[in-house]
């Protein structure tokens, strides 16, 4: 059935536009661009283009809108098509202030609608196999996670790279722990530009005592995409690059001697964690169930980089 609306076709909104075709659930675009608006035409001749929300916003055919905009616009999207009754999936980050986050979280909740926001790498196969290794217990209790996102990347000059980079990172830290941090140490290097930060190093600290360590920068001379999770019982690791998880049988004694029983690849292969996302939307919308990147998801995110930024 086709029922989904993507507000925006840029770099990301293309991808998101591309895959709800491909499962078949695409009816119409929405693109301010007159020059993008007529590439997607040229593209998708059988679907309506338009240059403004209001067709969408009205049409009771469409249950749900995909926000692919610019982040700051995504706010007022959101709470248009909401209060029209219409599903949401916002494209991270959620908002850039946690109280607009909040108060989308009542619209949706007040027009019985479905909100989730775009944290892609919950949907990673990789993510959700780590998920049951901690949950199992066969690592132990988590200790610690460090979570590397590095690269010469594109550099933005309104947000700085924890926003652009460390927003997914954020969601698996709060998805894998199950907790909110209760402290928190960021430093910033401002290189390029004097007021957007190149260089981040995050570390927060959790209720339980787990610490949950983050490094985001675009000014990096390789592509490092690694999260490592320390357990009492053994360790994780995931590398983005190679979509590889190995979980390592080893750690130290209480005689402080090491062990180390060898290690084992216990995830590898290539996904599709965007169609994945897309699907987990739309059943969400048929069974009417939370996203596991709800709006409390996508705003606790916000609020953790609002800290970060102060």
């Amino acid at each position: 059935m086709k029922n989904i609306a993507v507000v925006g076709g840029g770099n990301w909104g293309k991808n998101l536009i591309r895959t709800f075709f491909e499962l078949s659930a695409l009816a119409a675009i929405v693109e301010t661009s007159e020059s993008l608006r007529e590439e997607i035409k040229s593209t998708y001749p059988s679907l309506p283009v338009y240059s403004t929300i209001e067709s969408v916003k009205k049409d009771p055919s469409i249950q749900g809108v995909v926000v692919a905009t610019p982040a700051s616009t995504h706010f007022e999207i959101a709470k248009e098509c909401l209060t029209y009754g219409k599903d949401v999936f916002i494209e991270k980050p959620m908002t850039l202030s946690s109280k607009d986050g909040e108060s989308l979280e009542k619209i949706a909740q007040l027009n019985e609608c479905i909100l989730m926001v775009g944290h892609l790498l919950l949907y990673q196969p990789a993510i959700q196999k780590m998920k049951a290794v901690l949950d199992s217990g066969e690592i132990g209790q988590i200790v610690s996670l460090h979570q590397q996102r590095l690269k010469l990347g594109r550099v933005r000059s309104v947000e700085n790279v924890l926003w652009s980079f460390g927003v997914h990172d954020l969601a698996v830290f709060l998805y894998l722990i199950g907790e909110q941090p209760s402290e928190m140490q960021c430093v910033g290097q401002n290189v390029l530009q004097p007021s957007i930060e190149d260089d981040v190093y995050l570390h927060l600290t959790f209720e339980n005592g787990v610490k949950a360590h983050l490094h985001t920068s675009w000014l990096y001379p390789e592509v490092v995409r690694k999260l490592v999770v320390i357990g009492t019982m053994g360790m994780l690791v995931y590398d983005e690059v190679s979509q590889k998880v190995t979980l390592h049988q080893k750690g130290i004694h209480s005689d402080l001697s090491n062990r180390d029983e060898g290690h084992k690849i216990i995830f590898h292969g290539e996904s599709k964690p965007l169609t994945i996302e897309c699907q987990h939307f739309l059943e969400c919308i048929e069974k009417r169930k939370q996203p596991i990147s709800d709006g409390a998801n996508g705003t606790a995110v916000v609020r953790i980089l609002e800290k970060a930024l102060r």
